[in-house]
């Protein structure tokens, strides 16, 4: 049986526009990635083989829901923390931070969310 070396990091990673859901909460812009939908169409929209430019009510978005770290962030470090995780990388979503890309200053619902989560780690 091996034995992990002394100092080793034991963590994970989230990425932002995979992980956090609330894709119309807190003042996000949309993205690329809410317009892919689950299905058929999820490749050619990927692709840029079928353009889309706004979001249909028949069709399921993965990333508007996500696994919901957005409301879930404080249960999910916490279950890292029991899991041994030394180190856990995450990433923004700027369009959080800036929903329409143009503005000169962030938006503050993106901002506020932001030390909750980098100090509950």
């Amino acid at each position: 049986m091996s034995v992990f070396p002394q100092g080793f990091l034991w963590g994970g990673a989230l990425a932002a526009n995979q992980s956090e859901g609330a894709y119309r909460e807190g003042g996000k812009g949309l993205t690329t990635v809410d317009m892919i939908p689950h299905g058929t169409h999820r490749m050619p929209v990927k692709l840029g083989q079928e353009k889309r430019f706004a979001l249909r009510d028949n069709e399921f978005y993965p990333s508007h829901q996500a696994i919901d770290f957005y409301h879930r962030y404080k249960e999910d470090i916490a279950l890292m923390a029991e899991m041994g995780f030394t180190v856990f990388r995450t990433s923004i979503a700027w369009s959080r931070l800036y929903p329409n890309g143009d503005e000169l200053t962030p938006n503050k619902e993106g901002i506020a969310f932001l030390p909750e989560r980098v100090c509950r780690v």
